[in-house]
């Protein structure tokens, strides 16, 4: 973790959609955080640990990862990966959400493999989110 020093703050900006911005906005206020800037710094730290997370598997884990996505963008290209990935992952699940698809896959083997399908589902524009929950870690 970092340490937050006033000296090192830095003003940026981001090009994201409207839509998501009111989300964010009624999430952080309902959580009476004081203002955005301080709900963007915890997003981000919680980013880092999550990513930090993934770097740190072991050897032999059990993992779940899901994600959502337009079927017609990238069914293809996902079911490529899914076999590119089959010594890790032991089955699916599938179900529509009206454009939208939802996906899980439950994963045993090398946590570096478990790591690098969550990294390759990322990479499609189609794909929207991608959530690996850790079951087990040896």
């Amino acid at each position: 973790m970092y340490e937050q020093s006033e000296s090192y703050l830095m003003r940026t900006s981001f090009n994201i959609p409207d839509a998501v911005v009111e989300e964010f906005d009624h999430v952080w206020q309902d959580e009476g955080l004081d203002n955005r800037s301080r709900a963007v710094r915890e997003a981000m730290q919680e980013y880092i640990e999550t990513h930090s997370r993934l770097e740190d598997l072991g050897e032999d884990v059990i993992a779940l990862v899901a994600f959502d996505y337009r079927h017609h963008e990238v069914i293809g290209e996902l079911h490529g990966v899914q076999h590119d990935y089959q010594d890790v992952i032991l089955n699916t699940s599938h179900t529509h959400q009206g454009e939208w698809c939802l996906e899980s896959l439950f994963c045993q083997g090398a946590g570096e493999r478990v790591r690098e399908l969550t990294y390759r589902l990322r990479d499609f524009d189609g794909v929207n989110r991608v959530k690996m929950m850790v079951i087990r870690d040896n």
